[in-house]
């Protein structure tokens, strides 16, 4: 895997080329020769590659499922959206989900929603029927979001391991914790914010009502404590890069419980959590690199790695 310092020399490599170099070594294919499209596609289809691998390893493949399906829910809202606009979705669909992206589609367009997996068929069709009504797609992302989630969960409740759904619950949480901050910062109302959070974790009622002094009390000695004080200052208009970043750094910190076993499903979970993350620091060096942005700036925004 990626490591700290294996990272901090990429970003400062003095070309691209130098850049993507490091990361062969890693099990990265040659990248020296791409350009940005060309870097995203590469990272892409080592996250189904590896989604694959793993899939063909592991006993219950819901282990993998649990990843999986956020990318069949990004591809539902493209899908929804490039309908209302009338464009093609499949430019911007993850190969990454349990359905490919043009059986998705197909099935969305020729109305076999009920050939989906049910939870996924489902929510599109409330997410259709809310963007018909409201013609919001914001309205019909969040119908979309809270179904990815409650799918997750009834995932990490089959499984029945405490770790598990204490992970999805933490990403729960902190998928409501930048609500509540975001909310706050568009100066949007009680309403709009009781449309976006999601229930499974910490009560929403807790949340809903909490000004920024108030949020680190509703995560005190929980996982998030460190990033709700920080959300309390983005509200105030502090840093949201800060902020987002110590939400994400609280999910590694998570997972990185899982070094204490040997064997068992968390071993899968954290593992392919990681390298998720992983590629998603890739994917930030790399692209910014290419794009000219400082080592700095980019350092700012990346998250902690897992190695």
């Amino acid at each position: 895997m990626l490591t700290a310092d294996r990272a901090a020399r990429m970003l400062e490599a003095q070309t691209f080329a130098d850049c993507a170099k490091l990361l062969v070594d890693c099990g990265y294919e040659d990248m020296t020769g791409l350009g940005a499209a060309g870097v995203d596609a590469a990272l892409s289809s080592r996250r189904a590659g590896l989604f694959a691998e793993i899939e063909n390893l592991v006993p219950d493949k819901e282990l993998v499922e649990l990843f999986r399906l956020k990318y069949d829910y990004h591809n539902a809202k493209t899908v929804l959206k490039a309908e209302a606009m009338g464009s093609d979705p499949l430019r911007l669909m993850s190969v990454s989900g349990r359905v490919a992206p043009e059986k998705l589609k197909s099935d969305w367009d020729e109305e076999r929603t009920s050939e989906l997996p049910k939870a996924l068929g489902e929510a599109m069709v409330e997410a259709g029927s809310t963007l018909a009504r409201t013609a919001n797609p914001q309205l019909a992302d969040f119908d979309l979001d809270r179904a990815c989630f409650a799918e997750m969960k009834a995932i990490a409740d089959r499984l029945g391991s405490a770790f598990i759904s204490g992970y999805v619950r933490l990403l729960i949480d902190a998928a409501n914790l930048k609500a509540v901050v975001r909310t706050a910062r568009m100066h949007k109302s009680a309403d709009f914010l009781s449309d976006v959070l999601v229930r499974g974790a910490t009560d929403i009622g807790r949340l809903a009502g909490a000004d920024g002094d108030a949020l680190g009390a509703v995560f005190a000695h929980t996982p998030l404590e460190k990033a709700a004080e920080r959300g309390g200052e983005a509200m105030s208009g502090g840093s949201m890069t800060a902020f987002e970043r110590a939400c994400d750094n609280a999910i590694n910190d998570y997972i990185r419980g899982a070094k204490l076993l040997s064997y068992g499903p968390e071993v899968v979970v954290a593992y392919l959590a990681a390298m998720e993350n992983e590629i998603t620091a890739v994917r930030m060096i790399l692209t910014g690199s290419l794009a000219g942005v400082s080592a700095e700036t980019i350092r700012e925004r990346l998250r902690d790695l897992y190695a």
